[in-house]
């Protein structure tokens, strides 16, 4: 009898104590819940083709919810019926000033004819929207109010594995609810998003949830909730959200000029690999492998060549690929600044003046079948090689590489595919199929070959293991 209620006791105490250890929401709650607003978003949408019998993209995509936005409709494809009239979406926001500008989403405004925006004392406003930025995701609106609660501010950078967080938004348009968890990693890179370094969470966030805060235990903003992992379109475990540090530097800009400037180098990047820094000499993978340069680019004015590694811009260092767009972006266009690049087994400083990020493009490009030649070394590789002709080089735009026509064996394995252009092995450019065969007859045939292979518009380093 007495060691079941020594057992009991125990156990009560251990509960207390795990109790008493668990933190308390309620005061960041109490003290922020009226800076959080619910946002309405309002578009006319324009009836789509449809064509009976043809199933819908997303009935055999299987990466339609993989990193999916989250807070208005999806865009109907081709094939797909398209919602005739109106479309409304929600999503959440915070108040920044008193006077009235909001920070929310772009994908929760972008394309809308009417915003509106609902505080939790039930007033409602219409918003204009000041400025969105697609490649962060950040969107500043502006309602007429005055004498608003605002938030306070936190340090993203400070932002530390494990910590509590809350979430404040308006899931499934469930005004003021309130979700917490922990901060499972920093950095995270998504897939097209390469100048936000998101914070991911075990948040609950769901669709609604779109650009609201994220607090942390001092009740100060550390980031703006953007994205889930989902394949259901709820939440999973898995949620991201932008710094608080990258979207006023965002906020900043949209205000003052109604867009963002962002720094520019010109430059095609890869991922250092552990068997890339191998062929290149490097003890480690570290750093962003330039594998193409823009004519007139920066880079080119600065005399960074393909195949060098930058390791170091303005002073930070370069561990990863993804740290070179984002720092580049940071840096102001004009600035003059110091670049450590790895080439041909040695370290070197150059300078380089940043440009301006110009607005995106897209080109296409084709070539037609060459000569064909099977034999020498690059068919050992399971190559099939052909010369480009004059015309193949003009319509590419580039004056070394030989057309693969053939894949098998260890190319195959490599993913080398049927129209790559070869430009180089292992830093020296490729002008025939005979200088292919030359060239790879010198190289030590028992280590790792790294091909500079064009595929369409874009280039990557590709590295090959004879077999």
């Amino acid at each position: 009898m007495k060691r079941v209620v020594l057992t009991i006791v125990f156990g009560m105490w251990a509960w207390w104590v795990q109790a008493e250890n668990l933190p308390d929401f309620t005061d960041i709650v109490e003290k922020q819940a009226a800076t959080v607003v619910n946002i309405s978003a309002t578009t006319n949408a324009r009836p789509a083709a449809n064509n009976p019998g043809q199933p819908s993209p997303q009935d055999n995509d299987p990466m339609f919810d993989f990193f999916r936005r989250f807070g208005i409709p999806m865009i109907p494809g081709p094939g797909q019926q398209g919602p005739i009239g109106e479309s409304h979406s929600m999503g959440s926001g915070f108040i920044v000033s008193q006077d009235g500008y909001i920070l929310t989403n772009t994908h929760v405004v972008q394309g809308a004819d009417e915003v509106m925006v609902a505080l939790q004392d039930k007033r409602e406003f219409k918003a204009k929207v000041v400025g969105i930025d697609r490649k962060t995701d950040v969107a500043v609106l502006k309602i007429d109010a005055s004498g608003l609660p605002t938030v306070k501010i936190g340090d993203s950078n400070k932002v530390k594995v494990g910590e509590w967080v809350v979430a404040i938004g308006s899931p499934f348009g469930f005004e003021s609810t309130v979700t917490k968890g922990i901060v499972s990693a920093k950095g995270r890179s998504l897939p097209q998003e390469t100048l936000v370094p998101f914070i991911q969470t075990d948040v609950p966030i769901n669709p609604g949830n779109s650009g609201g805060p994220l607090f942390n235990m001092k009740g100060e903003v550390i980031g703006i909730n953007s994205q889930i992992y989902s394949r259901t379109g709820g939440f999973m475990g898995l949620s991201f959200a932008i710094p608080i540090d990258v979207a006023l530097q965002v906020s900043d800009q949209l205000r003052a000029n109604g867009k963002v400037s962002r720094g520019w180098l010109g430059v095609v990047i890869q991922e250092v690999t552990k068997e890339l820094a191998d062929s290149f000499g490097l003890g480690k993978p570290r750093g962003a492998l330039v594998v193409s340069v823009q004519k007139g680019a920066p880079a080119e004015k600065s005399g960074i060549h393909p195949s060098d590694i930058i390791l170091r811009f303005d002073g930070k260092p370069i561990n990863t690929q993804e740290d070179l767009p984002r720092v580049v972006s940071a840096t102001k266009a004009g600035s003059k600044v110091a670049v450590q690049i790895w080439r041909k087994g040695a370290t070197m400083d150059l300078m380089v003046t940043v440009g301006e990020m110009p607005v995106e493009k897209s080109a296409q490009s084709e070539t037609n079948p060459g000569r064909r030649h099977l034999a020498g070394a690059a068919g050992k590789l399971g190559l099939g090689l052909a010369d480009l002709t004059a015309d193949q080089r003009k319509e590419l735009d580039i004056n070394s590489g030989v057309l693969v026509e053939e894949v098998s064996g260890a190319a195959a394995k490599a993913g080398l595919q049927n129209g790559d252009v070869i430009l180089s092995i292992n830093n020296s450019e490729i002008h025939s199929v005979q200088e292919f065969n030359q060239t790879l007859a010198h190289l030590d045939p028992k280590k790792m070959l790294a091909l500079l292979v064009k595929r369409g518009e874009n280039a990557e380093f590709m590295t090959l293991k004879p077999e």
